[in-house]
């Protein structure tokens, strides 16, 4: 009978296995639960931990920064400095809580009574805080403070605020209040006076790596410096942005079964490879235009965006232009980093340094609006490229001064007075490349289909849409080059061949000529599985 009833209730079944306990994403899981944790706010901890000494605690706070840095996080560990009792119950407000008293266990877990959490966004109206001003009035239920938490409070209502106004300047005593924003200017200034405000700051690259290193030991990940120095970069100050980018390189990782590369981290991201952007650099003051373009398509073939390349070729001059002035060197710059660095330090002015940065960021500002981003990019590269072949203003007036260029007398005619005058598309592109205008001449090449070709007179049409700028560009090229008014036109029919279609054409019928000759021919058909690489014209 008895094994009957156990049977019956069920207490002879085996053990049922216990469900796996659900994944946590790391920007969760790492999510700091002492000021200890919280990385790279010391002076905010500092002024804290003070008043919290000394019981001169704000009513309100105010945690500004971008996203990322901690804010909620923050506001959530001053609820639970503020509320500690220890773990003897006894304890006061400390900026070291125990984290295993009641008030911190259900502080961490977010299901405090006293503790409320209002996402702004989704209450932005003046009934929301009309709530929160009636439920101020009466004390805590089990907590020494009554916390509201009000996350991106810049979103609330005009109403809203002005609600606020009166409790929030005075509040009962056992009331704080801990508002959280991305756009601190978005707040009313009325509000801002009435908070203790902190600037959270941008969590700098050296110790965000060091964070993730200490999360990839934690979670039995090894992982390159150099890819968790990429995925600090790139996370740009935000812990939590950054912890997300691990996650995903961790589970690439897991599928390849290997530790977290730098490659790898490289690509997942789309980042340019920084070796590349100085090999990049070094091109462009050499003035090697086509490995220049070569690097540049390389880099775009891989998946590199075209504003990403000339966004660290934009960080390369910045930092060529501190080593010049002797700051000391970022840490988390590689060796090879620091000695081109150096190089370029040594042989490059300040004029000229200067002159690149404004060159390079208006190409930078030109990619990100143009309807061809590649080839905006190459077009600033060749402007780069012509810039840095030419002395800067000051040591072309010593040369002159010198003697070493003899200044023209005055009212005497420049060689170019009768400069030849273009008669087609590839004069016309050729005339522009000797007077030094490489990058409308790479344009006439790549884009117009030439219509009418009557002196100064041209009308042509466009294989693609044309730059906003480049009739008007082109014009003034001409009348400067050419000392006559030219007089451009886009016209609605089909047009030619543009040069660049022109030279594949016949490109294309060389390598048919050589294919059909009776020597490639048979080479061709022993070898079926040869291909023509290259060839020589005959005669060339």
């Amino acid at each position: 009978m008895r094994e009957m009833s156990d049977s019956f209730l069920g207490l002879d079944e085996p053990p049922q296995p216990q469900k796996a306990e659900a994944y946590r994403v790391l920007a969760r899981k790492y999510r700091p639960q002492t000021f200890s944790e919280l990385i790279g706010q010391d002076a905010m901890v500092t002024t804290l931990g003070n008043a919290i000494k000394r019981d001169r605690l704000a009513h309100a706070f105010l945690l500004t920064g971008v996203r990322g840095v901690g804010k909620t996080s923050t506001a959530r560990l001053i609820a639970k400095a503020l509320n500690c009792i220890g773990p003897d119950g006894q304890g006061g407000p400390t900026i070291d809580p125990c984290g295993v008293c009641e008030p911190c266990r259900a502080i961490a877990e977010g299901r405090h009574i006293d503790v409320i959490e209002m996402d702004a966004a989704s209450h932005t109206g003046i009934d929301d805080i009309r709530e929160i001003i009636e439920a101020s009035r009466y004390s805590a239920v089990s907590a020494r403070y009554k916390i509201y938490i009000i996350d991106e409070v810049h979103m609330l209502s005009k109403a809203a605020f002005n609600g606020l106004l009166k409790t929030l300047e005075e509040p009962p005593a056992h009331v704080k209040f801990l508002f959280a924003t991305t756009e601190v200017n978005k707040v009313p200034v009325t509000v801002l006076s009435r908070c203790q405000r902190f600037d959270l700051r941008r969590i700098g690259a050296d110790k965000l790596a060091a964070h993730f290193a200490y999360v990839c030991e934690a979670e039995g990940v090894e992982a390159e410096p150099e890819a968790l120095m990429l995925i600090a970069r790139a996370a740009e100050g935000s812990a939590r942005d950054g912890l997300s980018i691990l996650d995903q390189a961790i589970a690439h990782a897991g599928i390849e079964g290997d530790m977290v590369r730098t490659e790898a981290v490289r690509a997942m991201l789309g980042l340019s490879d920084r070796g590349a952007i100085r090999d990049l650099f070094g091109l462009l003051l050499s003035g090697d235009a086509s490995a220049a373009l070569a690097s540049l398509r390389g880099q775009y073939d891989l998946g590199v965006d075209p504003q990403g390349v000339l966004r660290t070729l934009l960080e390369t001059v910045h930092a060529t232009t501190l080593m010049k002035l002797g700051t000391e060197a970022n840490p988390a710059q590689s060796a090879e980093e620091v000695k081109a660095l150096e190089r370029w330090a040594a042989g490059l002015s300040f004029p000229m340094l200067h002159r690149l940065w404004q060159l390079i960021l208006r190409g930078h500002d030109e990619v990100a609006r143009a309807v061809l981003p590649i080839e905006a990019a190459e077009m600033a590269l060749l402007r780069v490229i012509h810039a840095s072949q030419l002395p800067d203003p000051g040591e072309l007036a010593r040369q002159i001064a010198s003697g070493a260029i003899a200044a023209p007398a005055p009212g005497a005619p420049s060689a170019s007075a009768e400069p030849a005058m273009p008669r087609d598309m590839a004069e016309l592109a050729q005339h522009l490349e000797t007077n030094n205008r490489y990058g409308l001449a790479e344009q006439v090449r790549h884009l117009l289909r030439p219509i009418r070709f009557e002196g100064t007179e041209v009308e042509f049409t466009s294989s693609r849409p044309l730059p906003i700028d480049f009739v008007r560009e082109l014009s003034a090229a001409m009348r400067e080059t050419t000392g006559k008014n030219w007089k451009l036109l886009t016209g609605s029919d089909t047009g030619g061949q543009t040069l660049r279609e022109m030279e594949a054409e016949n490109a294309a019928a060389e390598r048919n000529a050589v294919l059909a000759s009776p020597l490639v021919a048979a080479a061709m058909e022993a070898f079926p599985e040869a291909e023509l690489i290259g060839w020589t014209k005959t005669g060339s």
